[in-house]
């Protein structure tokens, strides 16, 4: 009996490439107290998944995105069926969070934003990435 034995030939992995994400699903929503005041917006999305580009296998995190609007807000329906478009795509953390901090702000067009991704640990390593858009960027 060998102690060595290999699976490759029974698991298979699709890793799709970041071409496949479109921020034409990100509905923009007109926000009406823009001229009043500015407001802070905190969402947290804790089931993020991708997939290692190296290995194929589950990467888990949350996502939080932070910002102040200037005339849009996002609709949280599309935001999550954005984020859901992740799912079995190969892409590294710190690539993940500059891209989802790029394609809200080409729809919303914020005063400030900040996207964090909190990864859970792999080979005992967590990782957590801030990238920052707007003033004190």
């Amino acid at each position: 009996m060998s102690l060595n034995k290999s699976y490759d030939h029974t698991i298979t992995y699709t890793i799709d490439k970041p071409d496949i994400i479109t921020a034409d699903v990100l509905d923009p929503i007109a926000y009406h107290y823009r001229q009043k005041r500015d407001i802070t917006i905190r969402i947290r999305q804790p089931e993020f998944t991708a997939v290692c580009p190296m290995t194929g296998l589950p990467d888990f995190g949350t996502i939080i995105v932070k910002y102040i609007p200037d005339a849009h807000i996002v609709e949280l329906k599309s935001l999550k069926y954005y984020l859901m478009q992740y799912r079995n795509v190969g892409i590294f953390h710190e690539h993940v969070v500059n891209r989802i901090l790029e394609d809200l702000v080409s729809v919303l067009t914020p005063k400030w934003m900040e996207v964090t991704g909190e990864f859970s640990a792999r080979g005992g390593i967590d990782t957590t990435v801030v990238a920052t858009h707007g003033a004190g960027a």
